[in-house]
């Protein structure tokens, strides 16, 4: 499958003049050196006291702190003027917590399910409009899809993309879809918010969505939700083939051993309601 691309591009020669590259990391390696002192037990640390640790001028950390403030790393004590680690900290830790622990629950099974299926088996989350495949097994089929760990693809014209938005929160899933031009990426991709929403309004009520044709033509694959220990789905698995293999009612046999995938992963995070998402007629 391919998606859109995130490569960054530098502009003239590509050329970075010295002094300008020393301040600038100079710059990150002061805030991700004042970050770190947060790690030695010090819940809040002033201005003076960092300045004195970092061995950087007052006027320095102070600018270090705003900026990280207003990015949310960290927030200022209003009474105190001292600084904790803001919500944004917490919010990457725990990011970089699920997908350790994603990675470790979903290996066993997404080998498992790829050699029941002989199809390719992905794992993916979503980042805001576009899911990111943060696992992938290969199909061992001589006629296999292109794709690698780190691909994007939009979420409204994939299985795991539409499985992902159809279990967002309601507000969340109002931001995603205000204002959102879905570009077509075959002639049968959703392309109207109002019909995505009711497909994600299906894929709600069985548990399980199916993208046939919509990312890209002779491809199909059917996905199911991975929950945390509280049951809110933090990722998707999926099968996925060329249509020559997965169409009709071919497409649906496949539904069933990707939700008990999905719920064997869930279960490894600690998910135990087994009752949920098992509709696959």
């Amino acid at each position: 499958m391919t998606g859109p691309d995130d490569a960054e591009g530098v502009s003239g020669d590509g050329e970075v003049p010295a002094r300008r590259q020393h301040s600038t990391l100079s710059s990150v390696r002061n805030a991700a050196r004042l970050l770190k002192e947060f790690s030695h037990g010090s819940r809040e640390i002033g201005v003076t006291e960092l300045s004195r640790r970092l061995g950087i001028g007052k006027s320095t950390a102070h600018r270090l702190l705003n900026t990280l403030a207003e990015e949310r790393l960290l927030e200022q004590d209003p009474d105190t003027g001292a600084y904790r680690l803001g919500l944004a900290m917490y919010e990457l830790g725990a990011s970089v917590s699920l997908h350790t622990d994603l990675h470790e629950a979903c290996s066993p099974v997404i080998d498992q399910l790829r050699n029941a299926t002989r199809e390719t088996v992905q794992v993916a989350v979503l980042d805001g409009r576009e899911v990111v495949y943060v696992e992938r097994r290969e199909s061992p089929q001589t006629l296999r899809l292109f794709g690698r760990v780190g691909h994007r693809n939009y979420a409204n014209c994939t299985s795991t993309g539409k499985l992902l938005l159809a279990f967002l929160p309601p507000e969340r899933l109002e931001q995603v879809l205000d204002g959102w031009v879905l570009t077509p990426r075959t002639e049968h991709t959703i392309t109207s918010v109002a019909q995505l929403r009711q497909d994600l309004e299906t894929v709600r009520k069985r548990g399980w969505a199916e993208n046939v044709n919509e990312a890209e033509m002779g491809v199909a694959s059917v996905a199911a939700p991975i929950r945390n220990g509280l049951g809110e789905v933090v990722a998707a698995v999926s099968v996925a083939g060329p249509l020559q293999r997965l169409s009709g009612d071919s497409l649906k046999r496949f539904a069933r051993p990707t939700v008990e995938a999905g719920l064997a992963i869930s279960r490894r995070l600690g998910f135990r309601d087994s009752s949920m998402g098992r509709n696959t007629t």
